[in-house]
């Protein structure tokens, strides 16, 4: 009995048992017009456990300047769909995120924010699980340097 103790718990303590998988992941916007990661690093992906129903992308704007002039969110869509968003999200402005209302290309998006505000979005992962999904932010222009790939394994 002792041994069989000893045993789960060496197992245990060495990592063997798998954690719950982690359904969120959370993203900085600068005023560099770039998301990154807690450190700083670009972010071209985010990898989505299969194992999730919901995936929360989290974003901080971690600049200075009001969403006016420099506003970020985090948009879910196919990757082919990304331009014809952002295009007929112009004419919402960013009382409207910059996002065409009702658009049924968009998976999920989060609210505009400006500098030193943070937004949620939370991604059903059943409807990207296919794959071809992209995240964005859709202020005009931004889209060009803040997208990356939403992979689910």
């Amino acid at each position: 009995m002792l041994k069989k103790g000893l045993l789960v718990s060496a197992l245990f303590l060495s990592g063997a048992f798998a954690a719950a998988a982690d359904c969120s992941f959370d993203l900085k916007g600068t005023d560099a017009m770039t998301y990154t990661d807690a450190a700083g690093k670009p972010v071209p992906e985010i990898v989505v456990p299969a194992s999730c129903a919901d995936f929360t992308i989290n974003m901080e704007h971690v600049g200075k300047m009001p969403k006016t002039a420099m506003g970020h969110n985090v948009v879910v869509a196919k990757s082919g769909d990304v331009k014809a968003i952002t295009a007929a999200g112009v004419k919402a402005g960013v009382k409207g995120d910059y996002l065409p209302a009702g658009d049924a290309k968009i998976v999920a998006a989060s609210k505009m924010v400006g500098g030193g505000e943070k937004t949620s979005v939370k991604v059903p992962v059943a409807k990207i699980k296919e794959g071809g999904y992209n995240f964005f932010c859709s202020f005009p222009g931004h889209e060009m340097k803040m997208n990356g790939k939403l992979t689910v394994k």
